[in-house]
Formats: structure tokens, C-alpha cells, sequence
């Protein structure tokens, strides 16, 4: 019962800190301890002024024994109606104990403790009045005379016993509060750790899918294009009758297939591309033209500006990727036979056109629907681009070609992004 002993229940509610505890025990067993003394000491007087003994050793049981008793409920409940019926009923006990020796006026002090710790701030004043107007009137009462000291050292006795119980309170609303705190605190902690934990679990997934993103499309580009002409190689070849021809064509495919183990191993070990790792980009452009124009008989020619920027690794990646996908469904699609590449200098950005005299399709609509109108080489394309602040223009009509601009910024160094978030 706190409110019977609040130090007790205090200890028991401000455990974090031992100093706390122990301050808390100590104050409650000192508390205790006067008590006794006092009644005590106000038996030996009443007792030296004929009181008879056995009268005061059964007050003092009685008294004793209701004060120990509000000592064992306070183990057991914090009601504070019980415990202000309690500290009545002592309170009680202690009157009649007046009434038969003044001696006893100075178990006022714990009564006035108590008051401040049991009774909320109205009623404790009211009973602390009450019991310092006793302390005063004993005296009158019993022997019919009284001195200033008998008024002036109770009323100084009651004020401080009770500023000191209901400061007590007030430090264990602060410890109670602070405890409050703490705990509020260690839950903050604990859910920004699982925020944190969130965070990075996000930021991983997030990763992996730009990852696969990437992989794909690198794949889409290099190893998917060159068996893509692979397999268009061997069906002309086992479709011609000319042994020179087919010859030829197992020595395209033998040349494809050593490209595209080697573009698959430098995507497994996350390197440059193979056409960029001892050339610049027109030359390997240059290259691809080549290649494309031996192996398919169309004509290509490539128009690069002089003394072109260096717009960085990842923009010479795009731009060669965007190049390999476009070039790739130039073979397979477009029908043409003249494809013009222009790789050129805008000013703040460096621009790739690829342009052929193919069959085209219908660009408007594709344009219309955005990244999900075309194939997964458009939409890879422009994504890749975007990435790196720059864009791609598609123009077509069926039966007039195609023409495909690519462009990426320079003169900033943009880190790479998937779409709807950072890498």
C-alpha cells in the first residue's frame, strides 16, 4: 500500500538507480524508527508523571500495532482511501494518547510525515492543521498554562515535517518521470534500429533490382544480340547450297560466339564493356559498322565529329549500348541496306544518331505509350539514358525508315539510378 508508506512503494516503482533504492529504504526504516523513539520517549515521561503503566504500555501496543499493521498492507495495495482511512484511525489512536499524556504531542511529527505522504495536498493541510491545533491545546488542557515555545516550536515542527514529505513526493514524481523518459527513449532507439534495419533492407532490395536491371540489359545487348545473329547465320547457311558461303558463315558464327563469351565473363566480373577497354567510342562504333555491313551486306558509314569530349565512362557505355540494340534490330527488322551512324557534339551533350532506310514502324504510337510502346531494346535504351540525365527520340513511319537519337549530358558526373530511386 504506497499511499500507507509512499516511501516503501516509491523504492519499489524507482528501481533503475541502487543509490535511489537505498535512499528510499533508508527513509523508510529511519521514518520507522522515530516512530518508536518518540513513543517511547512518551511513555518514560507519562510514566514519570504518574500515569499508570499498565495503561501506556497498552496504548503504545495498540498504536504500535496499528501503525506495523500499515506497514504490512502497504506490501500488498496502493488504495488510497484505505490508506487515508488508515492514517485516520492512527491519527485517532494518537488523540486519545494526548488525551491521557501530554508527552505524547511529539508522535505529531511522523502524523505530520505521514500526512504529506498519504493524503493528497487538501486533506493532508487539513489534517496537518488539525493535529497542530492539538500539539498546541494539550498543554492548556492539561496542566492549564502554556508558553510561546509550546506554539512556535509545533507549528515550526509541522511546517518543515510537512514540506519535507510533500517534497519528497515531488522527487519521486521526478524519478518517476525521468524513468518515463528513459523508457520512452529506449523505445525511440529501438524503433529508429528497426527503421534502420528497414532502411537498409530496402536499400539492398533496391540494389539487387538495379542490379538485374543492369544485368539484363547488358545481356539484352551484347550476349542476347550475338546469338540472335548466331542463329540467323546458321539458318542461311543451312539454307545455301554454296560450300564458300556456308564456310563463311560458321566463320561469323565461330567470331560471335568468342564475342559473346567474352561479354558474358566481363558482365559476370562487372567490367567495361570489351569494345572499350583499349578504344574510344568512335572506334568502337567503327568496329560494329564493320561488322555489321560484312555480315549482313548492308552499307554502313559512320560520320564522328573531331576532337570529341570525353563524357565519361558510363555515358560511352550507354551510348555504345544504345548503338549494339539499335544496330541489332537494324539487322533483324529493319530490312534495310544503308544504315548511317553520327556520333556528334550539341554543346552540353554528346548526341548519337542512327539512322537506316528499313521498313520503320509506327513511332507515334510507341511515343504515345511511352516506355511500355515498344520492345524491351526501346524501353532498355531509353531507361539506360535517363539514367544518366539524358534521353532518347525514336522517329518512324512504316515504310520510311527510322531514325533513333541518343544523347547524355556532359560536363557533370551523374551517378547512376533506376527509375524511382537511387542505386
Amino acid at each position: 500500500m504506497s499511499s500507507l508508506e509512499p516511501p516503501h512503494a516509491d523504492a519499489a516503482a524507482i528501481r533503475p538507480a541502487r543509490t535511489w533504492a537505498g535512499l528510499v529504504g533508508s527513509l523508510r526504516i529511519g521514518q520507522a524508527v522515530m516512530t518508536v523513539v518518540l513513543l517511547v520517549v512518551g511513555v518514560v515521561r507519562a510514566s514519570a508523571d504518574g500515569i499508570p503503566l499498565p495503561w501506556l504500555l497498552a496504548l503504545s501496543l495498540v498504536f504500535l500495532g496499528w501503525y506495523g499493521g500499515g506497514l504490512l498492507l502497504a506490501e500488498r495495495t496502493d488504495d488510497r482511501r484505505l490508506a487515508t482511512g488508515w492514517l485516520l484511525g492512527l491519527s485517532a489512536i494518537w488523540l486519545g494518547a494526548v488525551a491521557l499524556s501530554p508527552e505524547f504531542v511529539w508522535l505529531a511529527f511522523p502524523l505530520w510525515l505521514l500526512a504529506g505522504f498519504v493524503m493528497r495536498m487538501r486533506g493532508a493541510v487539513v489534517l496537518s492543521v488539525a493535529i497542530l491545533a492539538v500539539v498546541i491545546t494539550a498543554p492548556l488542557l492539561h496542566t492549564g498554562i502554556t508558553s510561546y515555545a509550546n506554539v512556535i516550536g509545533p507549528l515550526v515542527g509541522g511546517v518543515f515535517a510537512f514540506g519535507i514529505s510533500r517534497g519528497y513526493l515531488e522527487l519521486v514524481r521526478d524519478g518517476r518521470e525521468r524513468r518515463r523518459l528513459i523508457a520512452s527513449l529506449v523505445a525511440t532507439q529501438e524503433e529508429m534500429a528497426a527503421l534502420q534495419d528497414e532502411l537498409a533492407r530496402t536499400q539492398r532490395e533496391s540494389g539487387a533490382s538495379a542490379e538485374r536491371t543492369r544485368v539484363s540489359r547488358d545481356i539484352h545487348d551484347t550476349v542476347a544480340q550475338s546469338v540472335s545473329s548466331i542463329g540467323m547465320l546458321a539458318r542461311s547457311a543451312l539454307e545455301s547450297d554454296d560450300p564458300s558461303r556456308s564456310t563463311r558463315a560458321l566463320e561469323q558464327i565461330s567470331a560471335l560466339a568468342a564475342d559473346g563469351l567474352a561479354d558474358a565473363r566481363r558482365i559476370v566480373d562487372e567490367l567495361m564493356p570489351a569494345e572499350l577497354e583499349s578504344t574510344a567510342l568512335g572506334e568502337a562504333l567503327a568496329r560494329m559498322l564493320d561488322r555489321l555491313s560484312d555480315e549482313t551486306g548492308i552499307a554502313a558509314s559512320l560520320h564522328a565529329d573531331a576532337d570529341l569530349p570525353a563524357p565519361g565512362l558510363a555515358a560511352e557505355v550507354a551510348l555504345l549500348r544504345t548503338a549494339q540494340s539499335a544496330l541489332a534490330n537494324v539487322r533483324t527488322h529493319a530490312q534495310a541496306s544503308r544504315v548511317v551512324v553520327t556520333l556528334a557534339d550539341a554543346g552540353d551533350s554528346l548526341r548519337l544518331d542512327i539512322v537506316d532506310d528499313g521498313v520503320g514502324f509506327d513511332a507515334t504510337r510507341w511515343d504515345h505509350q511511352g516506355a511500355q510502346g515498344g520492345g524491351y531494346g526501346l524501353r532498355s535504351m531509353r531507361a539506360r539514358l535517363r539514367e544518366l540525365g539524358g534521353g532518347l527520340d525514336v522517329e518512324s513511319a512504316p515504310g520510311d525508315g527510322t531514325a533513333l537519337s541518343a544523347s547524355v549530358p556532359l560536363g557533370r558526373a551523374v551517378a547512376p539510378t533506376v527509375e524511382g530511386g537511387a542505386v
